[in-house]
């Protein structure tokens, strides 16, 4: 395509030039010789003739090549789309009270309606961020799919935000109330699992259902099949899917991108339901739609009902090695990974986590402090044994020490909540202290670098930290702990650096948090002015009044873009 353009320029640039260098016709070139009444020799007349045209076919050559560099050095500018600022119209006090008159005649039934303070405010902040928040307008807590099309349908009439809530695990502002009010949509009591299909390893749920409730009573079922995304434990199927969710189990099982939503129910701002596809496993008809609203944070529509995909339940066992550096240990990683080792996790803990393990004192082993890697095998009792062996000899070719693993169910167990337990036990190396907690992600390769600047950096600011990763798929977490403003100031501005490292070694803001009000002013860097444009029109398209979610994921045109 460039050399068609290329070509098309050069025409367009040669007429231009012959026009102001006066040059014949090109059929001048070509009458008969006894037309010829110039008293000019023919042999300078040739040469003029030749140097003319060697002059125009440089000229268009350099701006045809010059033009098609430009477009090749810079992809993300070779369409500009420019969408409108997203409107921010909202409803007098009088629309606010109008539609909270109708919601509160709605919602009679006890507990799915409330504006006491406490309420409105425990929605409007989350104790796990210190993103800026508001309280919200009122909450309610719709018992069915109509309930949320009520709500809606009132919101659109009144322009009033609507705010979806799953469980309130977000840790980038995600659900953060608007300054201007709104209504807060809390999708906890829509939690029931509608359907189990065993025979096609799927089931059917409401948005407001736990992963872990799921695999618990699939367990209590006895049916061998479990859901593989495992966030936070108190996560919901419908933040899950709003924030394109992962895990530890993402290295073998992939994130909430990959094919584990096979369709959702989706109110639209406008109170319209769609199905985004039927329950096949699989499909090529048309857009894949669910997708659309996976890592889309509930601003393009509420989701109240999901079909999963299950996978079979295998025997795992774990273990646990020391590396001298994290270099060491991702290399090892990638060569396992490589060999095709059957692997469920493998999370990367560095040596500040192992002291707080230490410090915190809950475990049931006294661990070296040096970076370490958490192996989860899978696979029958043969396949967990072969492939631990292959893990042992690779690690200690790594400079790998200590290698352990677990004899028991039990010490299993117990190994891996040291690693799952990260959050209490780095709290511990500094008691009474907060932490924030963030994410980043790059290329395997890349996150040796990443994490020794992240620490250098952290270090030669004061700030204590711990750094727990999975490894596998190069996203690591880290908590900054801090107990005054000034450290709080410290620690936003170094979770800064550590994003804008990130994003230079071809990696991404957030690995599996979202996006929400923490990361948004990193998208224009990191995915480029036309994807967020991109984003943008479609949003309008779906959510013109910009009710769902406002202020949230999609971030403001940088100055020096305009």
């Amino acid at each position: 395509m460039k050399s068609v353009n290329s070509r098309l320029v050069s025409s367009s640039t040669y007429s231009s030039v012959r026009q102001q260098l006066k040059l014949p016709n090109q059929r001048a070139f070509a009458r008969p010789r006894y037309l010829n009444t110039v008293s000019t020799p023919a042999p300078k007349r040739r040469l003029v003739r030749a140097l003319a045209l060697a002059t125009t076919a440089a000229l268009a050559g350099t701006i045809g090549y010059a033009l098609a560099q430009e477009s090749q050095s810079d992809y993300r500018s070779s369409y500009r789309r420019r969408a409108a600022d997203l409107p921010s119209n909202y409803g007098s006090d009088e629309d606010f009270r109008r539609g909270i008159a109708e919601l509160r005649a709605h919602f009679t039934e006890p507990g799915t309606f409330s504006t006491d303070p406490d309420a409105l405010h425990a929605h409007g902040f989350s104790m796990n961020s210190y993103h800026d928040g508001a309280p919200h307008s009122v909450v309610v807590f719709p018992q069915s799919t109509d309930d949320v099309v009520w709500v809606m349908k009132v919101a659109t009439r009144y322009k009033i935000p609507v705010i979806p809530y799953s469980g309130g695990t977000s840790l980038e502002g995600n659900f953060s109330g608007h300054a201007r009010g709104g209504i807060c949509v809390d999708m906890s009591e829509m939690n029931k699992i509608i359907k189990i299909n065993e025979a096609d390893s799927d089931l059917v749920c409401q948005a407001g259902a736990s992963w872990m409730d799921i695999n618990a009573t699939l367990k209590e079922k006895g049916i061998p099949l479990f859901f593989p995304l495992d966030p936070s434990p108190a996560a919901t199927i419908g933040g899950m899917i709003s924030t394109g969710c992962s895990g530890t189990n993402a290295v073998r099982y992939g994130t909430a991108k990959a094919e584990w939503f096979l369709n959702v129910t989706v109110v639209l701002p406008s109170g319209e339901v769609i199905k985004t596809r039927r329950r096949a496993r699989k499909s090529s008809a048309g857009f894949d739609t669910t997708k659309l609203f996976i890592g889309a944070e509930g601003t393009l529509g509420i989701v109240t009902e999901a079909t999963l995909r299950l996978a079979p339940l295998l025997d795992t066992n774990v273990a646990v090695c020391q590396f001298p550096n994290v270099r060491d240990a991702t290399e090892a990683v990638i060569e396992i990974l490589n060999k095709g080792v059957s692997l469920q996790c493998v999370e990367l803990c560095d040596d500040d986590f192992m002291r707080a393990t230490n410090v915190h004192g809950q475990s049931e082993r006294k661990y070296p402090e040096k970076d370490s890697l958490y192996f989860k095998f899978q696979g029958s009792q043969e396949t967990i044994k072969h492939s631990a062996a292959t893990v042992r000899s690779i690690a200690a070719k790594h400079g790998g020490t200590g290698f352990s693993l677990a004899s028991s169910e039990n010490e299993a167990a117990d190994l891996w909540a040291d690693r799952k337990n990260a959050l209490y036990s780095s709290l511990a190396l500094r008691p009474g202290a907060k932490g924030w907690s963030t994410d980043v992600c790059v290329p395997i390769s890349k996150l040796p670098q990443l994490v020794y600047e992240t620490k250098k950096d952290l270090a030669e600011v004061g700030i204590v930290s711990t750094i727990v990763g999975h490894v596998g798929d190069g996203n690591f977490h880290s908590l900054l702990l801090f107990d005054s403003e000034d450290e709080l100031q410290r620690v936003k501005s170094a979770v800064h650096r550590m994003v804008e490292r990130a994003i230079a070694l071809e990696g991404t803001c957030t690995g599996e948090h979202g996006v929400g009000i923490g990361k948004k002013e990193y998208l224009y860097e990191e995915l480029g002015e036309g994807t967020v444009e991109l984003m943008k029109t479609v949003k309008m398209a779906i959510d013109p009044l910009n009710i769902m979610n406002p202020g949230k994921l999609y971030p403001e045109r940088p100055v020096e873009m305009d």
